[in-house]
């Protein structure tokens, strides 16, 4: 990747979006030299200045501002070739911290990161999504407060906070859109609750979505275009494309769990119609078809156990399940042309039964062309993926060019 790849498109704008015909580009400021440094090369005042083509003075400017609100800091000194060796700047993940939170149907997941995506301290906690949005808000601030006064950082120093649902969500407004399994949290504010106690912008999305984004930024960086397939109490996929999360118009990308697969006839589904993937395949479904043979399984963790425990009748549904998510998943591959296929969720924690009933369908009945260089995997960051997803959606948020011009200006 050369150097000029680093700026993003539209970063030499004074806005995003189009530049008015004749009108010259706004200069690159602070927040395009801190999308450079980002990658964590250090360079000096001369490189900066070639890469941007801004002048020596103009760049200094820009540096100083970084420095005064802590973003970089000094990294050494680069090779002399004649005279004072110059002085090289880096970025400092350390500078702020974001709390990222997965709430899922009956457990959440919580993280302090530092701006590079690392955990810096964690919970983890059981948690009734069905209690409602002040249930699960007020648990997300206040083992938030407690992981900030853990790793001895404040409510100041916070950049942003994320936040997974497991539902519709409208990611322009945070707020979720008629969920099946979430009373009481249909057109709730979150990020208005959330933000009368934390400082920095508060993003939600659903929780398939943000484990895309985890898993790819963790695990397949160097992937463009991704699928993240959550197979748990429900079924839902997250997909990357162009490197970026694709939500559709309304944020309903991805739901493929209410899509009517072969096998699902005559099956009632949470959504009202009949023989969808989530009524066949989802952790639940299993569970009860199991429960109707006389074994006892009531959630997915049980299919689980019972899997490990190397039940025949759990292995054969779950790869039964395998193959009725390899179905919809072969008509999104000749569709959408990922070059990886995540499966992750509760049930991928079974084994590869799961796996293989879905590699299985989508090598017989996806085009050559698409599954050519086409990788299925396993989830490589586990319970993880969300929590570190939510991150990233603040941090690419938070450290936006346009932001950190905004925060380095006063504005």
């Amino acid at each position: 990747m050369t150097e000029d790849a680093l700026i993003p498109a539209g970063a030499l704008s004074s806005t995003p979006g189009q530049v008015s015909p004749g009108a010259a580009p706004a200069a690159p400021g602070a927040g395009t030299l801190l999308r450079l440094l980002r990658d964590g090369r250090p360079r000096t005042r001369s490189e900066l200045a070639g890469i941007t083509g801004l002048a020596r003075s103009t760049v200094t400017q820009r540096i100083d501002a970084l420095l005064a609100g802590g973003l970089i800091g000094p990294a050494g000194e680069a090779a002399s070739t004649g005279g004072r060796p110059p002085t090289t700047f880096a970025f400092v993940p350390s500078a702020r911290v974001v709390l990222a939170a997965d709430l899922g149907a009956t457990a959440a997941r919580l993280a302090l990161t530092d701006m590079a995506g690392e955990v810096l301290a964690e919970t983890r906690d059981h948690l009734d999504i069905a209690d409602g949005p002040v249930a699960g808000l007020d648990w997300v601030i206040d083992h938030g407060r407690m992981l900030l006064h853990r790793a001895g950082r404040s409510e100041h120093d916070v950049l942003g906070v994320g936040i997974g649902l497991p539902g519709p969500v409208s990611h322009s407004t945070g707020r979720a859109v008629n969920p099946p399994i979430m009373p009481g949290w249909d057109g709730f504010d979150v990020p208005g609750y959330i933000e009368e106690r934390f400082a920095g912008p508060v993003l939600v999305d659903n929780d398939v979505n943000i484990m895309a984004l985890g898993e790819h930024f963790a695990r397949w960086r160097d992937a463009s275009h991704l699928m993240f397939v959550k197979v748990a109490t429900g079924i839902g996929c997250g997909i990357i494309s162009d490197g970026g999360v694709y939500r559709g118009a309304k944020g309903a990308a991805g739901d493929m769990g209410h899509i009517q697969v072969p096998h699902g006839a005559g099956h009632p589904c949470r959504c009202g119609n009949t023989g969808c993937l989530e009524a066949v395949a989802s952790g639940a479904a299993i569970a009860a078809e199991l429960a109707g043979q006389g074994i006892e399984a009531r959630t997915a963790l049980d299919v689980v156990e019972l899997a490990r425990s190397g039940s025949v009748a759990a292995l054969l549904s779950l790869r039964q399940a395998g193959r009725d998510v390899g179905e919809v998943l072969a008509a999104s591959v000749n569709m959408l042309n990922p070059s990886i296929i995540v499966i992750g969720g509760s049930l991928a924690l079974a084994g590869d039964h799961l796996l293989a009933g879905v590699r299985e369908v989508i090598y017989q009945r996806s085009l050559p062309l698409a599954t050519e260089d086409l990788r299925i995997v396993s989830s490589q960051m586990g319970e993880r993926a969300g929590v570190i997803g939510a991150a990233v959606m603040v941090i690419e948020y938070g450290l936006s060019p346009e932001r950190i011009d905004a925060l380095v200006s006063g504005g």
